[in-house]
């Protein structure tokens, strides 16, 4: 699938799901080339960031829990959730300057701030429009809405926090439960009307989901090799965010805490995720993620939800663990 990159064993879930969903997966990549195509003088900024590509696991999830066959309200719920995160990435790269995405130059890095700040307020704009053609436009609006607040609450706490060696994990997973885990949940209700039980049971599949999704990623920023993520190690240390292997790190090697890390360059940083590797964060945190997506499964085993396959679903948990092993 073009622009895309769903990692195995996620593709898994396409070929048991038979060709509804990969149908439903290229209809929403054609409508996020469409939506670019119509951008006027951002196109340019707004088709760099999808030809970045991603792994399109938050409108994979939207299909799934909109049901066979993928319908029209299913694929535009899916295309808006993501452009939402197109935008939220876009305006995070402003947010760090950073010059690198996906192995590629983000757009503040090759056309500057302000084409930056403007190409994700454009795809954030046009995330909301892709919804009103709906007959379901007021709640998809309403989650959408919810789930692009708690993203900025959650960036919010996110810049409070930097370069503070003392934040709590418990702050920290408040802080990811805002930025990240938000609109995993908005993606598991915002394809299809559910009964209240169903709809909480899926929110708490996307929560739990989109929790272990950034651990893993906090660990891959610590141990991942550059030509893996498309950026160098301990990108996070030098922007001064703190995540939960060095939480973890800091729990089991109190010296950790002092470090100041408004004084890391380059190498300082590889050095302290070597120390963080070393004191065995980076598995115990793995290991958190891993009962994380457990948890996701068991709970919806345990959920009375019609129209679910609970094997693609567990496809997609284990696929959030072994995108990273």
């Amino acid at each position: 699938m073009a622009g895309s990159n769903i990692p195995e064993p996620v593709t898994a879930v396409t070929d048991l799901a038979g060709s509804w969903l990969p149908l439903g997966l290229q209809e929403v990549e054609q409508r996020l080339r469409e939506i670019v195509a119509a951008a006027g003088g951002l196109a340019p900024e707004a088709e760099s960031t999808l030809a970045a590509g991603g792994k399109r696991m938050r409108p994979l999830l939207v299909l799934l829990c909109a049901g066979r066959p993928a319908q029209e309200g299913g694929i535009r719920a899916a295309t808006a959730v993501e452009l939402v995160h197109m935008a939220t990435l876009v305006h995070d790269d402003v947010l760090d300057s950073a010059p690198l995405r996906r192995g590629r130059p983000t757009v503040v890095a090759a056309a500057g701030r302000g084409r930056a700040l403007a190409t994700g307020d454009l795809l954030l704009s046009r995330a909301f429009a892709e919804l009103l053609p709906s007959p379901e436009a007021e709640s998809q609006v309403m989650a959408l809405a919810g789930a692009s607040v708690s993203l900025a609450r959650g960036e919010l706490a996110q810049r409070q926090d930097a370069f503070r060696t003392d934040v709590s994990a418990e702050r920290y997973l408040q802080r990811c439960r805002l930025k990240t885990a938000a609109l995993f949940e908005c993606a598991c209700v915002i394809g299809r009307e559910r009964p209240a039980a169903a709809r909480v049971a899926l929110e708490r599949f996307g929560g739990e989901i989109g929790l272990a999704f950034q651990l893993l990623d906090d660990v891959l920023d610590v141990v991942g090799p550059s030509e893996r993520t498309g950026k160098a190690r301990g990108t996070d240390l030098l922007d001064g965010t703190v995540t939960l292997p060095m939480i973890r790190a800091g729990e089991r090697d109190p010296e950790l805490k002092s470090i100041d890390l408004h004084a890391l360059d380059g190498a300082a940083a590889e050095g302290l995720c070597d120390r963080i590797a070393a004191s065995g964060a980076t598995e115990a945190v793995r290991g958190e993620a891993r009962d994380r997506v457990e948890r996701a499964k068991q709970g919806l085993r345990e959920a009375p939800i019609e129209h679910v396959d609970q094997k693609l679903f567990e496809l997609v948990a284990d696929g959030v663990v072994e995108r990273y092993s």
